[in-house]
C-alpha cells in the first residue's frame, strides 16, 4: 500500500496541517466525542465535501438517503475504475476492484463499519495504483499527490491513515469512512 506514516504531515501544506493533524493526531486517532464530530466536518470542508458529508452524517445509515447516495458511490467508483487506462496486464487489476465494490457496499448496509473501513483502504489502495501506477507505493506518494491537485493529496494521506485506526465504536468509524465515500462520489 503507498506509505502514508505519520510524519508524512510534514508534506502537508502549513494551512491544513491542523485539521489533518486534528482527525489523525500523531500516536492516534481523533474519535470526535462532541456532537457535531468538528475534526472530521472541518476535513470534509477541506476536501470540498462538507455539505454531502454534513446532510449524510445526519440521516440514517440505513436509511433511503444514505441507500441512494451509496449508489451513487458505486456508479462513480465504476466509472472511474473503467475510464482508468492500464496496461493489458493490469486488467484483471481493474476488474478484480470492480468485484469488491458490492462487498464493500453490503458490508455498509449491514453496519459491519469496522470491516467497511479496512475493505475501504484495500480498495484505495487498489484506485491509487490504477491511478498512478507504482508511484502509490514509493513513500513520497502523498507527496507527489499533494503536488498535483492539495485536495486529492490530503485525500490520498488520509487514505492512508484509514489502516492504522484502531476498534472504535460504529458512529465514529462511520463519520470517518463517510469522509472516502463522499469524496471519490464527488471525484
Amino acid at each position: 500500500m503507498y506509505s502514508c506514516p505519520q510524519q508524512i504531515s510534514k508534506y502537508i501544506p502549513e494551512e491544513y496541517r491542523k485539521n489533518a493533524e486534528n482527525l489523525f493526531p500523531p500516536g492516534g486517532f481523533a474519535l470526535d466525542k462532541g456532537p457535531d464530530g468538528a475534526a472530521a466536518a472541518e476535513f470534509a470542508e477541506i476536501l470540498g465535501i462538507g455539505a454531502d458529508y454534513r446532510r449524510l452524517l445526519a440521516v440514517d445509515q440505513g436509511g433511503g438517503e444514505t441507500l441512494q447516495f451509496l449508489a451513487h458511490f458505486q456508479n462513480n467508483l465504476d466509472l472511474l475504475i473503467q475510464k482508468t487506462w492500464v496496461e493489458k496486464a493490469d486488467e484483471a487489476r481493474k476488474e478484480r476492484l470492480e468485484d469488491q465494490i458490492p462487498g464493500f457496499i453490503a458490508e455498509i448496509k449491514q453496519g459491519d463499519i469496522q470491516k467497511a473501513l479496512k475493505d475501504f483502504g484495500v480498495i484505495l489502495e487498489e484506485l491509487a495504483y490504477l491511478f498512478f501506477g507504482a508511484q502509490s507505493a514509493r513513500e513520497d506518494f502523498v507527496e507527489y499527490a499533494l503536488r498535483i491537485d492539495i485536495q486529492m493529496g490530503l485525500f490520498w494521506w488520509y487514505g492512508g491513515q484509514l489502516g492504522g485506526l484502531p476498534p472504535a465504536d460504529a458512529e465514529s468509524l462511520w463519520a470517518v469512512l463517510l469522509i472516502g465515500i463522499c469524496y471519490l462520489t464527488n471525484f
